[in-house]
């Protein structure tokens, strides 16, 4: 059985706990980091003190988009391209992702996981709106495509589908983006991203 270790309300987790579903994995989650700490066995198996870590039948592997991969490989199907050229103009979405959470993480800790006395409003605009110039880049995208990994529904859509719900859960003014929220609305008709990554943000 594959054993997802990560508290959910981290974005990297809800990634790799959302596609367990989309795959229909049987697997268990642990909660570990944040305020349940970490368990020496974890540390053994990723001494980064970050999640997530999985573990599918002894195997050990962390950093989220690469667990991705590697359950996309072994699990995902149609979820994971063949065609070389197709997983690759996915895969550059799944790797642009770690710049767009760089963009938001300021909007993030200030309204999310900072009190209203340790806010640094000025820090939190500057956060928002370079959050909103680069998804108007993937609006672009989402433009000529009805998905980021193609013609269906895949892996590359997972990672900006996490960062997208937050985007649209704070409270910071937004750009228009049609596409993004079309493609967002799309999301929320799935069973894992209600359950997984639809939760409150904390």
């Amino acid at each position: 059985m594959l054993t997802i270790w990560g508290r959910l309300n981290s974005h990297n987790v809800k990634k790799v706990a959302w596609a367990a579903i989309e795959m229909d994995i049987p697997h268990r989650r642990i909660d570990i980091g944040g305020q349940f700490g970490f368990t020496p066995d974890c540390l053994a198996m990723n001494p980064n003190r970050l999640i997530p870590t999985i573990e599918d039948d002894g195997f050990v592997l962390w950093e989220s988009n690469a667990i991705l991969r590697y359950l996309g490989q072994r699990y995902g199907g149609s979820l994971f391209p063949a065609d070389p050229q197709q997983r690759a103009a996915g895969d550059k979405w799944m790797d642009w992702q770690f710049s767009y959470a760089e963009a938001q993480r300021g909007c993030f800790v200030g309204l999310v996981r900072q009190s209203p006395d340790q806010r640094d409003p000025a820090a939190i605009a500057r956060s928002a709106a370079a959050s909103g110039e680069m998804m108007k880049i993937l609006d672009d995208e989402l433009g000529r495509t009805p998905w980021l990994s193609g013609p269906e529904f895949g892996i590359a859509d997972i990672p900006m589908g996490v960062y997208a719900h937050t985007f649209f859960s704070l409270a910071i003014d937004r750009p228009s983006l049609p596409h993004v929220e079309a493609w967002y609305a799309k999301l929320k008709e799935r069973d894992g991203f209600a359950s997984q990554v639809m939760i409150p943000l904390t």
